[in-house]
């Protein structure tokens, strides 16, 4: 029997060292350039994350490419990193914060602008800074939305200020159907313009800021998650990433979570990727703020949500007043 199994081995060692047979060369090699420079087109109109319309294309095409570079870097590290619950949802708290040392190149490009030098880089997570009552007319605006498109996948946005609003694999401009002619009320456009007013002033108060130095930037956008399987790459939301790498606008990142991580959705917590091989998550809770500045230090990600649905808004600032945009208004 030993002799048997010895004999086949050796044949099947042979075996593998034999050449590919002239037809495998050929279905590698007999692929016309035509359809190689067709295909390579085609990859190069995917984009990344959950808006792709406007000028918002070429940031969301750039971010694939610098995506898929941290994507190899960061799971080689996953490996060797340890993890905590940075904020849990159990927990009330007033401000939690994190100084960090600004990447160079973030320094550098915030500190030409007036009223926005800062000496450090960091987060910031705040609770309590709105009533019950003000969220639910926020979740309210957004569910209005997606009663006209939503995503076939797992990631959903409505942006308010642009109209984008996904629908199956695509988007749409929301504004541009007759029916959704003021969808939303003139009090439910100033609770969202009050809540974004809210979180600049904590902005503001937490970095040291100037009162008028930074600016509402787009994307900003309502977001909703769930376990549907992605579609598009669109859907994709969990991919590590730097905000000032994906979009160029962006100085501060801000989210507010709009339902709780536990008992409305599970998975979906917010995942910072720290360079002392420590992960630091927060787990959302309705009405929670967290804020970041949105430099390489701080790399983040968000956990696939595996059970029920995450919702939030992310509200972003930029210190260049060429690239503000002004607060939605009931359109005639």
């Amino acid at each position: 029997m030993v002799s048997e199994l010895k004999q086949r081995s050796s044949a099947t060692k042979s075996a593998l060292k034999k050449k590919p047979s002239e037809s495998s060369k050929q279905n590698v090699s007999d692929v016309p350039d035509e359809k190689k420079t067709a295909n390579s087109k085609e990859a190069g109109k995917k984009k990344f994350g959950p808006i792709g319309i406007k000028k918002e294309d070429q940031l969301w095409s750039r971010a694939v490419l610098m995506t898929g570079v941290l994507v190899i870097v960061i799971v080689m590290k996953w490996k060797k990193t340890n993890e905590i619950t940075w904020v849990s949802q159990q927990e009330m708290v007033a401000k939690v914060k994190q100084p960090l040392i600004c990447s160079t190149a973030f320094h550098d490009e915030i500190n030409k602008f007036e009223g926005c030098a800062i000496k450090q880089c960091g987060r910031f997570v705040m609770d309590g800074l709105f009533q019950e009552d003000q969220l639910n007319t926020l979740l309210g605006i957004f569910k209005k939305g997606l009663q006209f498109g939503h995503s076939s996948g797992g990631a959903s946005i409505l942006d308010l200020h642009s109209g984008a609003l996904s629908k199956g694999e695509r988007f749409i401009n929301i504004f541009t159907n007759p029916e959704t002619k003021n969808i939303w009320s003139e009090t439910e456009l100033a609770s969202y313009i009050d809540a974004k007013e809210t979180i600049r002033r904590a902005v503001i108060e937490n970095f040291g800021l100037q009162l008028e130095a930074i600016h509402l930037t787009s994307p900003t956008f309502f977001s909703r998650m769930t376990d549907n399987p992605a579609k598009t790459v669109h859907d994709e939301y969990w991919h590590p990433h730097v905000d000032k790498e994906t979009y160029e606008t962006f100085h501060f990142t801000s989210l507010l979570y709009l339902s709780d991580y536990g008992s409305e959705f599970q998975g979906g917590r917010f995942v910072f990727v720290d360079g002392d091989h420590m992960n630091r998550t927060v787990e959302p809770r309705k009405g929670r703020v967290s804020m970041f500045t949105s430099g390489g230090e701080n790399l983040h990600y968000v956990e696939k949500v595996t059970q029920g649905t995450r919702y939030a808004i992310t509200i972003a600032f930029t210190c260049d007043a060429q690239h503000a945009i002004p607060d939605p208004h009931v359109r005639n």
